[in-house]
């Protein structure tokens, strides 16, 4: 019989009482029994969820970039010390973030060679060809150095990196670079030079012990400044832009976590740093791309049509003063986030001291390369660029003896002679 029919009898009111009781009987049964299935189908319902949640979860652990037994000792292995110096400088663990960039990789390789511990974090992002930080990965890689993918605003990664290993020394890299980009994607520079650097000084602060701390500021903090050359007391409060602004941002922060925390931290400000490994957004590397390739390069000039002018400085130069600034760079005195006494706290430029104009910059590649350039000269824009940078290295020089050798003839004579190579311009030769 339908279900219908026996809870709806055809002919009501002439039901006795015995059946009608019989049928709510059967009524009140059915509904138990199906309020039972219900139950039973949400239980199970809530346990496929749970299992499904915990398979999803096992499987981001097991495809995780980072995490497992084999991954901490790559970490450790990473960053174990060998024995250098004497027992007064007996090395450092070193974290550089940023590694796979220019001046990170070329520090990691440097730190490495003479005995550090070293372990690296980059997140590979494509402002420029990622496949060039992975070429760099490799390299790095091929001497021991453990390169981690992430970010450094993912705090559980930068927690599990100081858990794993007790860092000495922190190099901070890491940055999203380059003046006229801030006009297209600003947010990428909030969310790397301010967010990420405060994520890593909150780990830092924590950490026990605490590590010192060396970090990369800018030239370009000196905006609109047109005392020269430029000196770490000189003024920077005139950013000229967005990217300026991060870096001069980063300095006051990084003032305040030093006041509060007691960490020991170094800025340092670069100076157009160029070389062998470079990155291709800077115009001595696209313009070497351009010449080779018979494309037009474009050369701004400033006001009055004055040539523009940077203190080139070659990647050794800059190694040896970041290595200058980790030696020297004192400890810090907090203990779980707690300051117990002053820490050092210093900004130093990293320049070469001899500016040149940006048309000898070509003049001088297209020697290296035996091209002549096809030149746009134009009337530098308004985005960000300002026309001359000129350091004063005084305090670098006597703080750990910072000096420069290198001069842009014979830097550009060996970045010539890396990029042929790496790009397969067998038949060209570096005069």
């Amino acid at each position: 019989m339908p279900l219908e029919e026996e809870l709806f009898p055809s002919t009501p009111g002439k039901v006795k009482n015995q059946t009608m009781n019989r049928q709510l009987h059967r009524c009140f049964s059915s509904t138990s029994t199906l309020f039972l299935w219900a139950l039973f189908l949400i239980a199970l319902t809530a346990s496929y969820l749970s299992f499904q949640s915990f398979v999803d979860t096992g499987s981001k652990y097991f495809t995780a970039s980072w995490g497992g037994i084999q991954w901490e000792k790559q970490v450790r292995n990473s960053a174990q010390i060998l024995q250098r110096g004497s027992s007064s400088s007996p090395g450092m663990s070193v974290l550089v973030t940023g590694a796979a960039g220019f001046v990170g990789s070329h520090v990691s390789l440097a730190l490495k060679k003479r005995g550090d511990g070293v372990v690296g974090i980059d997140n590979f992002n494509s402002y420029y060809d990622p496949s060039l930080k992975k070429a760099r990965k490799s390299l790095l890689n091929d001497h021991g150095i453990f390169i981690v993918e992430g970010d450094i605003n993912d705090a559980k990664l930068l927690a599990k990196l100081f858990d794993v290993v007790a860092f000495t020394h922190v190099m901070h890299l890491a940055a999203q670079a380059g003046v006229r980009y801030a006009m297209e994607n600003p947010g990428s520079y909030v969310h790397s030079n301010i967010a990420g650097l405060v994520n890593l000084l909150e780990i830092c602060k924590s950490a026990n012990p605490q590590p010192s701390i060396v970090w990369a500021s800018s030239s370009s903090v000196y905006g609109l400044n047109e005392k020269v050359p430029f000196s770490e007391w000189d003024r920077t409060d005139q950013p000229a832009s967005l990217y300026a602004a991060t870096k001069k941002a980063g300095e006051e922060i990084t003032h305040t976590y030093n006041h509060i925390y007691g960490l020991s931290i170094t800025g340092l400000r670069f100076f157009t740093v160029y070389g062998p490994w470079g990155r291709p957004d800077m115009a001595y590397f696209s313009f070497t791309r351009n010449i080779l390739q018979g494309k037009p390069i474009t050369i701004y000039r400033g006001k009055n049509r004055v040539d523009l002018a940077r203190d080139f400085t070659y990647i050794d130069d800059i190694v040896k003063g970041c290595l200058g600034s980790l030696d020297t760079s004192g400890k810090s005195t907090g203990t779980g986030g707690k300051k117990r006494g002053p820490a050092p706290y210093r900004i130093f430029n990293l320049g070469n001291t001899s500016p040149v104009t940006v048309p000898t910059l070509v003049s001088i590649l297209e020697r290296h390369l035996k091209v002549k350039a096809k030149k746009n000269v134009i009337d530098m824009p308004g985005n960000g660029d300002v026309p001359f940078t000129h350091a004063n290295i005084s305090y670098a020089s006597k703080e750990f003896g910072y000096k420069p050798t290198t001069d842009l003839q014979t830097g550009l004579k060996k970045f010539v002679r890396w990029y042929l190579s790496y790009y397969g311009y067998n038949g060209k030769s570096v005069t």
